[in-house]
């Protein structure tokens, strides 16, 4: 079972929506901040959010802020990134991380899903 599974992704016009999920496996160790990063094409990757799923608390990147909605679902076990007001430059693959169960696991990546913004 993958650690970590992104969903949601697709292309929007500039100013629409989009709802992306990161499942998480019990392979995830939840006490860690959960992440998510993008990747525009030809440039590397870049911070969006994190979130501690559970003490609370969030935090986003300047580019993202009041923009994008990170949170919990914990009937899914999912960490949602709501994304508002998308704009060309929000184009990329995102991607969620955590820490793995296991002293010295290290963190894990999901595949990624792809978020096109049509200008």
């Amino acid at each position: 079972q993958a650690p970590l599974v992104e969903s949601g992704g697709g292309a929007v016009q500039a100013g629409g929506s989009l709802r992306l999920s990161c499942r998480l496996s019990g392979r995830i160790d939840t006490s860690y901040f959960i992440r998510w990063f993008r990747q525009p094409p030809g440039k590397e990757r870049q911070f969006v959010a994190w979130i501690g799923t559970n003490g609370g608390g969030e935090y986003y990147a300047d580019a993202v802020r009041g923009r994008f909605t990170i949170s919990s679902n914990k009937f899914e076990n999912s960490i949602d990134l709501q994304l508002s007001n998308l704009q060309p430059e929000d184009t990329g693959v995102y991607s969620c991380t955590g820490r793995l169960h296991g002293e010295g696991a290290g963190d894990a990546w999901g595949p990624g899903t792809q978020v096109t913004v049509i200008s």
